[in-house]
């Protein structure tokens, strides 16, 4: 409510519509899961993104403008992520998009972005097939499962010594895709696959699943799983007393998901694109301002939102204005410096160049043991 003057006259008590605002700001829209069993992890991108644009507004924002970040929970459904889309877009009036975590929810998405011809950026969904939709607004600033796979299976099965694997997985587009590229990976290197279960979204009784891998007798268990539903799994294994190697992708290297797993996270190998411990100096700076602002280091997630809504304003910035097509064609010509090496796309959207890490959890932080930049898909 506030005080008006029309013709002269005070009016007291009036709500004021002020048209002009959208032009006052450069709106970006980010879909996230804040709540359900993936908020966890959906709130840690939303910080990303609020330091970067923090920090962007501070240097001057882009086009002589302040950058305004609009989060709306899609809470990793699609019809939920769909909705939260075409109310940023309609309402909202947003130049570019982001989001939307969970792979189902962003493939949901695109054909949305597509529409409307907004460019869309995800920073965290990996199934590989998203980027071969033939899809020109799109762009992912992640690793790809697939590229996961190929960089970290044959560590991994020599370092942990693997001859036979279950392969443990969320029951969705991510979940399977992850248990696909590292089942395909690892059985090429001669490692044998006694077990393959998926469990559903909040799930928080596995007695029956692990059951399965008690009788399963593997030397390893691959998971791809996130903070919540990983955390409760990775406590019950140790629970009934299965010394199995636990490695896989996800939140592992998160520190949320060590605060919530503890002792039982010791030990966990996971393959990453990006861990607090990375030694590059943009790294520690990103460390630093991330601690101060919030309290914890950041892990995965925390990176891709301040990954993502750096790309966003940065080709927003070459753009030279707002018009959809323009930034578009501006984030194919990205050339990111992240905490976590150059930033990329291919011609289809796909990022590369950045570093990816393999991570050994070692008194509640995450070593890394090996380290390979992220090539272009071949």
């Amino acid at each position: 409510m506030r005080n008006v003057v029309l013709g002269g006259l005070l009016l007291t008590g009036v709500t004021a519509s002020v048209p002009a605002q959208a032009q006052d700001t450069v709106r970006i829209g980010l879909v996230q899961p804040l709540t359900g069993s993936v908020a966890y992890n959906g709130k840690s991108v939303v910080e990303g993104a609020r330091l970067a644009v923090e920090e962007m507004n501070a240097a001057g924002g882009v086009l002589g403008k302040k950058i305004e970040l609009i989060v709306e929970d899609g809470q990793c459904t699609p019809a939920n992520s769909v909705n939260a889309v075409e109310k940023l877009v309609q309402k909202d009036k947003v130049v570019t998009l982001v989001g939307a975590f969970c792979s189902s929810a962003t493939a949901a998405i695109m054909p949305v972005a597509q529409k409307y011809k907004l460019p869309l950026i995800t920073g965290v969904s990996s199934k590989a097939s998203l980027t071969e939709q033939g899809n020109p607004y799109f762009f992912r600033a992640a690793e790809t499962d697939a590229l996961m796979a190929e960089a970290f299976a044959k560590i991994l099965a020599n370092d942990l010594k693997l001859t036979k694997v279950a392969y443990i997985g969320v029951n969705d587009d991510w979940g399977r895709g992850g248990v696909e590229e590292f089942s395909r990976d690892l059985t090429a290197l001669g490692v044998k696959t006694v077990l393959t279960e998926y469990f559903d979204h909040g799930a928080t009784d596995f007695f029956t699943l692990l059951t399965k891998l008690r009788a399963a007798k593997p030397d390893g268990v691959f998971v791809a799983a996130e903070t919540q539903d990983g955390s409760i799994l990775v406590k019950q294994i140790r629970e009934m007393g299965l010394d199995t190697k636990v490695f896989g992708v996800g939140s592992w290297a998160t520190a949320d998901f060590i605060n919530l797993t503890g002792e039982a996270a010791e030990g966990i190998h996971a393959a990453v694109p990006y861990a607090s411990s990375m030694d590059t100096p943009r790294n520690q700076t990103f460390v630093q301002k991330y601690q101060a602002k919030y309290g914890i280091k950041p892990g995965k997630y925390g990176a891709a939102g301040y990954n993502a809504l750096n790309i966003a304003g940065q080709a927003i910035a070459r753009a030279g204005g707002t018009d959809a097509e323009a930034i578009r064609a501006s984030l194919a010509k990205t050339s990111y410096e992240a905490p976590n090496g150059v930033y990329k796309f291919t011609d289809k959207g796909q990022a590369y160049g950045f570093d990816a890490v393999l991570v050994r959890i070692e008194k509640g932080e995450p070593k890394v043991i090996a380290s390979t930049p992220v090539d272009a898909p071949h």
